[in-house]
């Protein structure tokens, strides 16, 4: 389930019973689902994209020319996304910019995890659905792009890239923190240092990042 709001399916999209029906009430409700993570403005964009030919827009971002969630060389502030997130909930939020959509998970075993909710392939809104497979999906309801949930790693559809992931901390009173993110395909490691440091030298340097005194150190010995 997700602590997001999903709207109702609409009547009369197929008879009780009915395979064909069913399936067809269950796209519309990820459509309305993705429409709702979409605001007026980002639709103003990917209509912009589509009239100038999706074609260009797909080589553009395929190529790193347009913005990509988590460009940023700074550590941005820490978010709040929720005062507690359950096993099987999600929550949709914006991070780190006002423009950057995302959705924080509690898998089934507790994990937490963090994604950017913009398809790779062409920008659509990404939802997550606890009823499939094990853990879920992280799935595009436009071209039916499918992500793993652990990894954010592609496994059906055309997304040309992994998610962008978003670094996630749980606080002793059980509230959930956005703190940083990471580039498609980016390692952990590469992306904290990339956005530590400067700003927190401290904790580079316990990562054992290039360029700090603990990362000379650790080459010495």
């Amino acid at each position: 389930m997700s602590v997001t709001e999903q709207p109702a399916p609409q009547p009369g999209q197929g008879p009780a019973g009915d395979a064909d029906g069913d399936a067809a009430a269950a796209q519309l409700r990820d459509r309305i689902s993705a429409d709702s993570l979409t605001t007026r403005r980002d639709y103003l964009r990917i209509v912009a994209t589509v009239s100038g030919g999706l074609a260009i827009g797909g080589v553009g971002v395929a190529a790193g020319i347009l913005h990509r969630h988590g460009d940023s060389e700074h550590l941005p502030e820490p978010k709040k996304v929720a005062d507690a997130l359950a096993p099987g909930q999600s929550v949709a939020f914006r991070f780190p910019g006002d423009e950057d959509r995302a959705l924080a998970v509690r898998l089934a075993d507790g994990s937490l995890v963090g994604y950017s909710a913009v398809c790779t392939h062409l920008a659509c809104a990404v939802l997550w659905r606890e009823d499939r497979g094990s853990e879920g999906e992280l799935y595009c309801p436009c071209h039916e792009g499918v992500f793993d949930a652990r990894t954010g790693e592609v496994t059906a559809g055309p997304p040309p890239r992994p998610l962008p992931r978003i670094f996630l901390t749980e606080r002793a009173d059980g509230s959930v923190w956005a703190i940083a993110t990471a580039r498609s395909g980016e390692t952990a490691k590469d992306a904290l240092c990339r956005q530590f440091g400067d700003s927190r030298p401290e904790a580079a340097r316990r990562l054992g990042c290039p360029g700090t005194a603990g990362a000379t150190e650790s080459r010495r010995t």
